[in-house]
């Protein structure tokens, strides 16, 4: 069991939202608190570094998908197209 004390504006808006939402005022500081512990474990989450540049992969994309494994080629054929010229 818990007791806490409230100022006067605090209790009087619990009084309020329990009295319109026909609830246990327990029931909503239970539910707040809930509400809270959700939010911080949320806010302290650590992101993944694939979460932290999600929103950055592929947004300069050329649309090719094997320039990591044709790169040594296509640098022949530009240098060698340079040359010809």
């Amino acid at each position: 069991m818990l007791s806490i004390r409230l100022d006067n504006s605090l209790e009087s808006k619990l009084n309020f939202l329990a009295q319109e939402r026909h609830l246990p005022k327990s029931k909503i500081i239970k539910d707040a608190l809930n509400y809270y512990f959700d939010m911080l474990k949320k806010e302290s989450k650590e992101k993944t570094p694939y979460e932290l540049g999600s929103e950055l992969f592929g947004k300069y994309a050329s649309g090719k998908s094997d320039l990591s494994t044709t790169y040594k080629q296509k640098l022949k054929e530009k240098i060698n197209a340079k040359n010809t010229h």
